[in-house]
């Protein structure tokens, strides 16, 4: 009898972005800057007619970018990709807003005072080949021709560059992140088990605390790059504004604050990294930390960057096959004994150790936190495997 032919496994696509420094010419420069104002202006018109036209007629309607080059000709200057992108980006925070307007802010007009300057420009194909191509002398781009960037990390030969996106921030530099699209096999869905499954509390002075006990080391890096930040925010408040010490130390401030952010990133990066690899299945409150800063006073809980390590952890372990669980943040997991269950009460907020008055038991608070996250989380993904 022959047999049956073995099934190719399912497919799909995923994305890697890589962003790294650019260096354009005084030419290049003043036409990204050009791009950037028009692609401000475009919005807010956009944004503008939109609010008009549904006041009138009560429908939700987007203008496309060409009804705007005959009032604004120096819109013809710029590349017409990155103002098409703009129309995309516009329609999809409306989306967004309109499927969930407690999550998603109603879409508002863009200043020059934002934090940083970006336009996005998506590839299409020519008969003469893509309009984004990566060669070994920079990047090609439409308009703004060859552009010289650093490349920490050489992309595979077999992604395929699907957009670019130039940023400026506010210190100056410009960066490109390069979105590369690939196709990969889907991973085996990974089932979790109790001693292969981890739960993660937050932690003002730890970042977070597991169901083990443990927490991560901070590097003394960062908190020291804190404590420079505020000798020279300190500095620059004595400082007369609009000066040209004042100017030169506001440029210090905004270095300092980059490199804060990105010891952040990598700290972030480096331990959803390391805790993806360790545990098959991760259990994290999914609570809203706009509430918990408001909730939690004596620290910046949104400084903190935790809500970024949750995203970089729920991607890599979907990555993996594996599974990140969102544990409701209302359920009683500080309160509630993880030896017998019983529910305290009357625990005051910020009493660190307790004894449950039903077993006995000497509970710390932060790890007996996640061990419920971790509990909660498993009878919540077993209910859930249970009900499909």
């Amino acid at each position: 009898m022959p047999s049956k032919p073995k099934e190719s496994p399912a497919k799909t696509v995923r994305y890697t972005v890589l962003k790294v420094p650019v260096y354009p010419t005084p030419e290049q420069a003043e036409l990204m800057e050009k791009t950037f104002g028009c692609c401000r202006y475009l919005w807010n018109q956009m944004l503008s007619d939109v609010q008009e036209f549904y006041a009138a007629t009560d429908v939700h309607y987007i203008p496309t970018p060409a009804r705007y080059k005959k009032g604004a000709p120096f819109l013809k200057e710029v590349d017409s990709q990155a103002l098409c992108a703009v129309h995309q980006s516009l329609r999809k925070a409306f989306l967004d807003f309109f499927r969930n307007p407690r999550v998603f802010q109603y879409p508002r007009p863009k200043t020059k005072k934002a934090r940083k300057d970006s336009f996005t420009v998506y590839s299409r194909p020519y008969h003469t080949g893509p309009s984004l191509r990566l060669t070994g002398a920079g990047l090609q781009m439409p308009k703004l021709g060859l552009l010289k960037v650093k490349l920490y990390r050489k992309p595979l030969h077999w992604w395929s560059l699907r957009s670019v996106t130039i940023t400026k921030t506010k210190t100056g530099k410009y960066f490109c992140s390069m979105a590369f699209g690939y196709e990969t096999e889907i991973p085996e869905p990974v089932v979790p088990t109790p001693q292969r499954t981890v739960g993660l509390n937050y932690s003002m002075a730890h970042f977070y605390v597991d169901s083990s006990g443990g927490s991560p080391e901070i590097p003394p890096q960062m908190a020291a790059a804190r404590e420079k930040l505020a000798r020279m925010q300190s500095k620059l408040s004595r400082m007369q504004r609009g000066s040209g010490n004042y100017e030169k130390q506001l440029q210090k401030v905004r270095l300092q604050y980059e490199h804060i952010a990105n010891q952040r990133r990598d700290f972030a990066h480096q331990q959803s990294r390391r805790i993806a690899n360790a545990w098959d299945a991760v259990c994290v409150r999914g609570a809203d930390l706009n509430v918990m800063a408001q909730r939690l006073e004596g620290g910046n809980v949104l400084d903190s960057g935790f809500g970024m390590f949750r995203e970089f952890l729920r991607y890599k372990l979907e990555e993996q096959g594996k599974q990140y669980i969102d544990v409701d943040p209302y359920l009683p997991a500080a309160r509630t004994c993880h030896a017998c269950g019983c529910v305290n009460e009357k625990l005051p907020a910020r009493r660190r150790t307790w004894v449950c008055p039903h077993c006995g038991e000497q509970l710390n608070r932060d790890e007996n936190t996640a061990r419920n996250i971790r509990d909660f989380g498993l009878a919540a993904f077993d209910q859930q495997a249970g009900v499909a």
